[in-house]
């Protein structure tokens, strides 16, 4: 006697035959497929995926979903549950989908109603060719008897999904696109965007091949040269171009103590002493710095390696020469193909002519990808073979959206790409619009926007985007920039600076904020082994009281007349923030006495970095004059995360209410105290983040500038009463993000969250 699971399977099987021995055509096939699988399983929805090359599966049929969705779905090997499977070559079942670290929500699919997931790999060869998967709306825990009817039943598909017919219908369908499948790529996008133009393929440097130098004073003098002409020709490309403000901005500075750090310089000067040629006392110096600290687990020690073999390469190419014949296409629309690049080398090009960045090797956090996205430039990475497959000169096309490049684009994804970009002109030019538009919501209640300022130099987003002031000034970068600390008079004028350019606006100023991920090039590294929560920021500068004190001083000079906000950041308990304030004073009336000019007011405030903070939140607000959240930390601490792992960034969410909570009961607690409260953290930047933040009650948000025009305007096609109902009800929540919801809630209402 068979057991029920067999029966079963054998029914769905019979059926299954029929239908693939009819008449229709595959798409047919496939969706009456799915819809029979899905009612004999008795579950509410499911879908096949085949691998349409390497990289990627392609959604093809689907029951149960929003209609018309097929071929509209993509996944990359590894991405999501459907990915997890490909990959896995393995069945897997989830109770509830949303909770589960691999879920990736597609909000075009229509799949918020759906818990439960079970998907099971198709196999052919020993490879996985797709993933057919089941859905049910409430809660289930499928069983071994479930999973073993559908891995049955994709054998047998598997089969079909490799037939002759199959395969005449996918080469239809890359003829309908209009590109040939050997020709388009799927990588990883790192910055979105879409661009058209010719290949420039950027060459690394060639290996050192003569080691021992005949004359040692005649490499000591390429060296010189080649050094001073590396460091002044950095200066001239970083000074020279408006780079607007933010993180890539602090990473160009960062490169740019590199190469002139004396030390590393000193190293290779007395290789050469030791006999060796220029160039491989270079390579000496890099290795004698891997060898130390290739196997750290500190990010920022990794990243710091990176940089220094970016450094060493360019000086390399100094002493050869090279640096000269870089781009040798002659084209207004260039798209740079590398192995793998530093920030500098985005540079050496004529960075207005750049329509895209493809890099064979490269992760989100790589500093050209940084870069390049402050440029607005489209980065596609991970995409195994391509530097050696791409000839210079090529016409390229770029979808940084999807992760898709094209080598020699047929005539139709030309013109895709092409709408693409008027598309987002079009929307930048909308977004400039709003410049002398109030930021206030649909129901006319007032949203503050202020600006989060990197480069004191560089300050052109206050008058584009006519903010309402400066949220938060990085005081640390003068200092980074520096070769000695800076003294009184200089801080001061970099301060006044900024003052100056913001006029009326309110402008807060955040002391000295480094360690961590931020070394000076005059302190040594104390080499902690967990510098995100070690000797850093105030704990710094209140142990070394003398910095802190000469900077107190020059806030209060460039501030004279004026309004002085200054906040300290990552602090801990109220003596700490008490410290902090009783040291500004004891400046202020230091300059009282001496009969020098003041500021018109001084408010003293906090950044809320450190969960232990929360916990004397009353008394604190006794005494702050504002506070501002700095998400960044704040979640990294909350959750035990290290934001800067790849393995975790998408594990915990801001958008999950035990964060969210904790974010009402901030501004809760400030509204309640009458103490100004405001966001200064990336989730201040996202729009889908701002609109929950708004939802919580945030009337001050300040963020990147680069975001500012998409910020508000989701501000201005929001209606503040529908946003904090709904948020109220999300918090009773406990999915593991409550993202998918707030991005339906922004469609369905018809808010602006590009």
């Amino acid at each position: 006697m068979q057991s029920p699971a067999v029966n079963q399977a054998m029914d769905i099987l019979k059926l299954l035959r029929q239908i693939t021995e009819g008449q229709d055509t595959i798409p047919v096939k496939l969706d009456k497929i799915m819809t029979m699988i899905v009612r004999e399983m008795q579950a509410d929805a499911g879908a096949v995926y085949l691998v349409v090359d390497d990289n990627y599966l392609e959604l093809f049929a689907a029951a149960g979903f929003n209609a018309d969705i097929a071929h509209k779905i993509t996944l990359r090997i590894n991405e999501g549950l459907v990915g997890e499977v490909a990959a896995g070559r393995r069945s897997l079942a989830v109770v509830d989908a949303w909770k589960h670290p691999k879920f990736a929500y597609k909000p075009e699919m229509g799949e918020e109603k759906y818990k439960s997931f079970i998907g099971v790999p198709l196999i052919r060869w020993n490879r996985a060719i797709g993933v057919i998967t089941l859905q049910n709306e409430k809660p289930h825990e499928y069983s071994r008897l479930e999973t073993e009817i559908l891995e049955t039943v994709a054998m047998v598909l598997s089969e079909i999904v490799s037939s002759e017919e199959m395969t005449d219908y996918k080469n239809t369908l890359i003829k309908d696109r209009g590109q040939s499948e050997r020709d388009k790529f799927k990588g990883l996008s790192l910055s979105k965007g879409y661009g058209l133009g010719n290949a420039v393929v950027h060459r690394r440097r060639q290996s050192v091949t003569k080691i021992f130098a005949e004359d040692k004073e005649k490499e000591l003098k390429r060296l010189e040269v080649a050094h001073t002409r590396m460091n002044n020709d950095l200066d001239e490309k970083f000074n020279s171009t408006q780079l607007g403000i933010g993180e890539h901005t602090d990473i160009l500075d960062a490169y740019r103590m590199f190469a002139k750090d004396k030390g590393w310089y000193k190293k290779i000067a007395d290789n050469v002493g030791s006999g060796l040629t220029a160039e491989a006392a270079v390579e000496r110096a890099y290795e004698d710095m891997w060898n130390r600290l290739s196997a750290t687990s500190d990010n920022y020690l990794k990243e710091r390696l990176h940089d220094l073999r970016d450094v060493a390469d360019r000086l390399l190419s100094y002493l050869s020469g090279d640096i000269a014949a870089l781009s040798p296409v002659e084209s207004d629309n260039i798209v740079v193909v590398a192995q793998t690049m530093g920030p500098a080398d985005l540079m050496d090009y004529d960075y207005n002519k750049i329509r895209g960045l493809i890099i064979e090797d490269g992760t989100p956090t790589m500093h050209v990808a940084i870069v390049a996205k402050a440029l607005g430039i489209p980065v596609v990475a991970k995409i195994k073979g391509i530097f050696d497959e791409i000839k210079t000169g090529e016409l390229l096309a770029v979808d940084g959206n999807s992760g898709y490049v094209y080598i020699r684009p047929s005539l139709p994804v030309q013109e895709k790409i092409k709408a693409k970009i008027a598309e987002k002109a079009k929307l930048a030019a909308k977004l400039a619009e709003l410049k002398n538009l109030p930021s206030k919501t649909k129901d006319g209640t007032k949203i503050n926007l202020y600006l989060n300022v990197g480069l004191s130099f560089d300050l052109d987003y206050i008058e584009s985007t006519n903010a309402d002031g400066i949220g938060l000034y990085r005081t640390e970068i003068p200092f980074m920039a520096s070769e000695v600390m800076p003294d009184v008079e200089r801080q001061m004028s970099y301060y006044k600076e900024l003052m100056d350019r913001a006029g009326h606006k309110k402008v807060v100023f955040r002391s000295l904020d480094v360690g961590s991920d931020k070394l000076l090039p005059y302190w040594s590294n104390v080499g902690e082994e967990n510098p995100a929560i070690g000797w850093r920021s105030i704990r710094i500068t209140l142990d070394r009281r003398a910095i802190l004190r000469k900077q107190m001083r020059a806030f209060l000079r460039a501030a004279a007349g004026k309004e002085l906000n200054v906040m300290f950041p990552m602090i801990s308990n109220l003596a700490e923030f008490e410290e902090a304030k009783e040291t500004l004073m004891i400046e202020l009336d230091k300059e009282k006495r001496r009969g020098s000019d003041i500021p018109a007011r001084v408010n003293v405030g906090l950044m809320i970095e450190v969960p232990s903070v929360v916990f004397q939140l009353e008394a604190i607000l006794k005494q702050a004059d504002f506070i501002s959240i700095g998400t960044n930390d704040l979640a990294q601490f909350i959750f035990a995360c290290d934001r800067g792992n790849p393995r975790l960034t998408e594990r915990y969410d801001v958008l999950s209410a035990p964060f969210l909570k904790m974010m009402q009961q901030i501004v809760a607690a400030a509204n309640e105290a009458g103490v100004f409260c405001s966001v200064c953290g990336e989730m201040a930047s996202n729009p889908i983040e701002a609109m929950a933040l708004i939802g919580l009650g945030y009337r001050n948000l300040s963020m990147s500038g680069s975001a500012f025009g998409r910020v508000k305007s989701m501000v201005r096609t929001l209606k503040l009463e529908d946003i904090e109902d709904y948020v109220k009800i999300l918090l009773k929540s406990n999915k593991r993000t409550l993202r998918p919801q707030l991005i339906a809630y922004a469609y369905d209402h018809g808010i602006e969250i590009y």
